[in-house]
């Protein structure tokens, strides 16, 4: 630990000294193996990603409250893009994350099929809608959760929207790894993974409990995505670990974005490629944005993006058949020493 810490004081003293990027200074402390120049980051344009905790409420028949939830989601915006950022993600049930009991044709007291005809979908419309124009006004990628109205009788989809700085909605992510109840009663599972691109930096986005199924992180290693939004309105197990670990074993940023009133245990974060914290919102339920820069040539990114990635990449692909043998004694597995 210690020579480790030694190295890296040597390259930022170098950056530092030269003006390079930790990632420049790094190449002339360690060269390829080949002895060829380390290859750029893949992303040499920074993007500013600001991550939001709201107030989450779970009655879609409660007008003010919708309302509510939409000036609060604009307040936040408001804030990121006055902190710089490009991009600002909220939590699952941004706007609302409806009850299973308010929304069970058997309840109160009993979980049921959803009965959707609840949801003042008029004014869910009208926040939304409100949300995308101020999008194009402070010209700020905007990544809000909400459901999804399908042909009826079709259950919506629980979704990400993707609102782009010009007020447009260019992709959905919707969820589809879902809890039982969700599926059971709520909700119409999505289909497939989604990605966009925001000044040359990939994202892709995750929602609800789907942290955790590490297949799903890792399709998106696959899809060349830099950084992987998840949203969730809380799920059991250490949430937090779980999304470093993701962020440190596919060598990406990923964004953590909970709702204000689980803040004292997780809050909401964006986690480096090498599996550290870069900002969390504070912990005391408040509604709040962290902001970071996404750039490969930090010094939390440049050895899990331009070693880590690109090695484990080379190993999956079938680099150590040439160096398996044929023996006797790797075949039998009880041979003594």
């Amino acid at each position: 630990m210690t020579a480790r810490r030694n190295f890296k004081r040597q390259v930022r003293a170098r950056a530092a000294k030269t003006g390079e990027s930790y990632t420049t200074a790094l190449r002339h402390f360690r060269p390829t193996p080949s002895g060829d120049v380390m290859p750029e980051a893949r992303n040499p344009e920074r993007v500013r990603l600001a991550v939001a905790q709201t107030p989450v409420r779970e009655d879609p028949r409660d007008v003010e409250a919708l309302r509510e939830s939409g000036r609060e989601v604009r307040a936040l915006m408001c804030e990121a893009g006055a902190q710089g950022a490009r991009i600002v993600h909220f939590p699952e049930g941004a706007i609302c994350f409806p009850n299973k009991y308010v929304m069970s044709v058997d309840g109160p007291d009993a979980v049921g099929p959803a009965d959707w005809d609840r949801c003042q979908w008029p004014v869910l419309q009208a926040e939304l809608a409100a949300i995308a124009e101020l999008a194009r006004e402070l010209r700020l990628w905007t990544v809000v959760a909400a459901a999804h109205r399908l042909t009826g009788p079709n259950r919506p989809h629980n979704s990400l929207y993707v609102i782009s700085d010009r007020g447009e909605v260019v992709t959905r992510y919707d969820e589809r790894l879902l809890s039982r109840t969700k599926v059971s009663y709520m909700y119409s599972p999505g289909v497939s993974p989604v990605t966009f691109d925001v000044d040359g930096v990939r994202f892709g986005c995750l929602l609800g409990m789907e942290i955790h199924y590490p297949e799903l992180f890792a399709e998106y290693e696959k899809l060349d995505v830099d950084c992987v939004l998840f949203s969730t309105s809380g799920t059991p197990g250490n949430t937090a670990a779980q999304a470093q670990g993701h962020a440190a074993v596919n060598s990406y940023w990923v964004s953590l974005s909970v709702p204000a009133q689980h803040s004292g245990t997780a809050p909401s974060g964006i986690v480096a490629p090498n599996g550290d914290w870069l900002a969390r919102c504070p912990s005391d339920d408040s509604p709040s944005v962290a902001v970071v820069n996404l750039d490969d040539s930090s010094e939390a990114a440049a050895d899990a993006v331009t070693y880590g990635r690109p090695w484990r990449r080379e190993a999956r692909a079938g680099l150590y058949t040439e160096h398996q043998v044929t023996d006797p004694r790797s075949e039998d597995r009880t041979a003594a020493f």
